[in-house]
């Protein structure tokens, strides 16, 4: 029986965080043809093959079925990595909202009512575009600089399991556990209502990004979280038109007050029109 292939432009890509099933997986998030929002979760991005390693803004067609243990109507999961076929990057910002800013994917512009639709058990919002009113900073915290070492244990005993004569230095190359960004990025914004919010940001850019930024100033962390900031802050947020992706994680939607974080900025150029005003 042939699975019939959906088509997805990427939107989203997360950074990386420990899996004990998959070691590491990637949230992917993108729009359907049909112009919705859709989830593809879990994704062992890095140890896909390279022809299999998609990027943002590439539409992607792969065989996709529901997520059965995850009630968020937006969750599917891939049958077969094997059979995931890259399509065409699309560059032009013009194009991509045209994408992405679709009638079936609205914009919302006020955080209470994206909470009351993720809270409503009838809708389970976990995906959604926002316009924020105004960022006022980009908050930057440090944090742990290495994952908890019981997740890393987790991942050797069982990497253990099947290859009992190796060494724990060679169970921890072969794993290639992706680094731990060692700072927290936020936003700290008004929604329509002028009510603030901090939301983290958890995107694979700004965390690429960091890593960046550490290599250029030598390894100076100081000096590499102030050039992240002048790109999400000095430049994307007083030079450019700001849209977040906002998403929620299975563990918390319906556990936090408030479950959704930054899991992708769109920053494309003002339109001609709106720089009238």
């Amino acid at each position: 029986m042939t699975t019939k292939q959906t088509n997805v432009f990427i939107t989203v890509k997360t950074y990386p965080t420990l899996s004990e099933k998959y070691v590491e997986t990637v949230c992917t998030a993108g729009i359907t043809e049909e112009g919705r929002w859709i989830r593809i979760y879990p994704v062992p991005f890095r140890m896909l093959e390279n022809e299999h390693q998609y990027k943002k803004h590439q539409w992607m067609s792969l065989p996709l079925v529901r997520n059965a243990k995850d009630f968020r109507p937006e969750s599917h999961r891939v049958l077969c990595t094997d059979d995931i076929v890259l399509g065409k990057e699309i560059k032009d910002w013009h194009e991509r909202r045209q994408l992405i800013f679709h009638e079936n994917s609205p914009v919302f512009t006020n955080v209470d009512e994206l909470i009351a639709q993720a809270k409503d058990e009838q809708i389970n919002l976990s995906l959604a575009s926002f316009k924020p009113q105004e960022i006022l900073e980009f908050v930057i915290e440090k944090t742990a600089p290495d994952w908890p070492q019981v997740k890393l244990d987790k991942l050797e005993a069982k990497s253990r399991q099947q290859t009992l004569f190796q060494t724990p230095e060679d169970i921890r190359k072969e794993l290639n556990v992706v680094e731990k960004v060692p700072y927290h990025f936020s936003y700290r914004l008004t929604d329509v209502t002028g009510k603030e919010r901090t939301l983290k940001i958890i995107d694979w850019e700004v965390g690429v990004l960091y890593w960046n930024c550490l290599r250029a100033t030598n390894g100076n962390q100081e000096k590499a979280v102030q050039q992240v900031r002048q790109k999400y802050f000095d430049w994307i947020v007083k030079e450019r038109d700001v849209y977040l992706f906002l998403g929620t994680t299975f563990e918390w939607h319906k556990r936090a007050p408030n479950p959704f974080t930054i899991i992708g900025v769109f920053y494309p150029p003002y339109q001609p029109q709106q720089r009238l005003f």
